[in-house]
């Protein structure tokens, strides 16, 4: 029984750790965009006529 639950926990441990570097570059990635298009905005704000 005991190790039943010794391998579900390395299993989903593993899977915590994978999931989290995931969302580590996913957020990477979504936060150089959000730089990238915030600064393309203020350059380009010049440009604009009302």
């Amino acid at each position: 029984m005991n190790e039943k639950a010794y391998k579900t926990m390395s299993k989903i441990g593993g899977w915590n750790i994978a999931m989290g570097v995931v969302t580590m570059v996913v957020g990477l990635a979504v936060g150089v965009g959000a730089i990238i298009t915030g600064a393309k905005l203020l350059r380009d704000k010049s440009n604009i006529t009302f």
